[in-house]
């Protein structure tokens, strides 16, 4: 339990060395201080317990690292905070390690459109968009799921179904994706590595799902991510695109990279 009747002193220096713990999830002080908005030199003070923050300083922090304002009291290794799953004590070298700061030359934002083939009708593919951001250092995915697939499985259409959203871990050769439908109803893993194009847009990798055997589904299959540079035009003519399409229907490049007649390994 947290003791009350600390002294300043006592109090800087439990939080510099909770922000001396958080800051390992950074390779580079200066791009964390960038980032937070904080003059390196003043961030140094923190992470010795020379200083405190302004209230409004200290905010941004907790904010950023989703924390609360127990990082004054306890170690932070103690705290359950919302976000300190992936970059907690247990995981912070290890998964934690790929989802922090992912160069945008490794996997940039904006709107991807992606194909693959259908799990539950092989005859099928489905065409998809997602959104890649970035916020507080990870990055993130943003999409929602055909309605034509959700209608042939007698699920609800509306947009709050429909929606699923994920993170981004860096591979050694490529990402990984986690992705999940609202209230984690069922997700998906997503291995992409990046192949020679023309605008050098393009990922290839597969997607798995997590659901029991079926002799009649896939739960793995070859899946294409193409980055749609450009304008708001291009982003909504691909996004008519989208929905559950015939193999010829396909983009000829990411028919290519499907490898529709191949069998997937």
């Amino acid at each position: 339990m947290s003791r009350s009747g600390r002294s300043p002193s006592e109090l800087r220096n439990m939080f510099g060395a909770n922000l001396r713990v958080l800051s390992k999830q950074y390779s580079s002080v200066s791009e964390l201080s960038r980032q937070l908005g904080i003059n390196r030199t003043q961030f140094n003070r923190y992470l010795s317990g020379e200083s405190f923050p302004r209230p409004d300083v200290l905010d941004r922090i907790c904010e950023f690292f989703k924390v609360d304002a127990r990082i004054l009291l306890d170690p932070v290794d103690s705290l359950v905070t919302a976000g300190m799953v992936l970059n907690g004590p247990v995981l912070a070298d290890f998964i934690g390690k790929g989802v922090n700061d992912i160069p945008q030359d490794v996997f940039p934002d904006g709107f991807f459109r992606f194909s693959r083939r259908s799990f539950t009708n092989t005859d099928q593919f489905v065409v998809g968009l997602v959104n890649v951001f970035r916020k507080s250092g990870h990055t993130y995915v943003r999409g929602f799921e055909a309605r034509e697939a959700m209608g042939e499985q007698g699920l609800t259409l509306d947009a709050r179904t429909r929606e699923y959203r994920g993170y981004v871990v860096r591979q050694e050769d490529g990402v990984a994706l986690l992705i999940s439908r609202r209230k984690a109803m069922s997700s998906s893993f997503n291995f992409l590595t990046r192949v020679a194009s023309f605008e050098n847009n393009f990922w290839v990798g597969y997607a798995t799902r997590t659901v029991r055997e079926n002799a009649n589904a896939v739960r793995a299959t070859r899946m294409v991510f193409e980055h749609l540079e450009g304008t708001c035009h291009s982003v909504l003519a691909a996004a008519r695109t989208t929905g559950l399409r015939r193999e010829e229907e396909l983009s000829p490049f990411h028919r290519r990279l499907l490898q529709p007649s191949e069998p997937f390994r």
